[in-house]
């Protein structure tokens, strides 16, 4: 059994149930052996998304990986399916940090940014100015069909994309026969990890699962609705999927 193919299902998706060291070798693998490997990832937000939206579930069946992420997502895991839970609580920031920009720095690896604002990808270069970066665009005034003529004609290595959900989903869904890049990876927010300017909090609070709290705290008008209604009814989903799960085994 091959690691994409290791899932669990939460709210109708499956998810690969998978640790930092597995997600950064199937990288790897794909750039080293020139495969096109698609990965889009789930969290409480995206999987609400998608509870709300029923036609966006089609969207993800074209990812050859689907990530977790967040605190929420894993103790979902360790609700549902106990010994079967996700390995680890997958948190994209710390792999980012601590996984793939180390790997692309070592390897080289060349590197478009779709996403943010242009200040933020100047801060990208000004943090990583050894990083190959062979493209940069912001995600608010391009259009389709320029946008994957400059990711084609660079050719790069990885593709993130930080349009935030479902957007960027849907633009990969819509785009990812035509791009020439070996890995594209979505990344909602996290071109802000590689620009140094997300807001985390402090390292206790990252290690209780609390960092949405501070994020809310910072940015109400964009995390309030989000995290104080959506985790509730996040949890309600959760409570509902155990509830018919012990039905359908009775």
């Amino acid at each position: 059994m091959t690691l994409k193919k290791i899932k669990i299902e939460i709210l109708g998706l499956k998810i690969n149930r998978i640790n930092y060291e597995d997600y950064l070798n199937q990288i790897n693998t794909a750039i080293n052996e020139n495969e096109k490997l698609i990965i889009m990832y789930a969290n409480a937000n995206t999987l609400n998304i998608i509870q709300k939206h029923n036609n966006l579930k089609c969207i993800y069946e074209v990812a050859d990986i689907i990530q977790p992420d967040g605190t929420g997502l894993y103790l979902a895991s360790i609700f549902l399916f106990k010994e079967n839970k996700l390995p680890i609580r997958f948190l994209g920031s710390d792999f980012f940090i601590q996984y793939l920009i180390p790997e692309i720095l070592k390897r080289k690896w060349s590197i478009f940014f779709l996403g943010d604002k242009d200040e933020t990808l100047s801060k990208v270069k000004e943090k990583y100015p050894d990083m190959n970066i062979v493209g940069v665009k912001n995600g608010f005034d391009y259009k389709n069909e320029e946008i994957i003529d400059s990711i084609n004609s660079s050719k790069p290595d990885i593709l993130l994309i930080g349009l935030g959900t479902p957007k960027q989903e849907i633009f990969i869904y819509q785009n990812y026969k035509n791009i020439n890049a070996k890995v594209i990876l979505p990344v909602g927010d996290g071109i802000k990890v590689f620009a140094g300017t997300k807001v985390r909090g402090p390292k206790f609070i990252q290690k209780i699962g609390l960092e949405w709290l501070v994020r809310t705290f910072y940015s109400p008008k964009k995390y309030f609705k989000r995290y104080f209604f959506g985790n509730p009814i996040f949890i309600f989903r959760i409570l509902k999927q155990k509830f018919s799960n012990v039905i359908s085994k009775n």
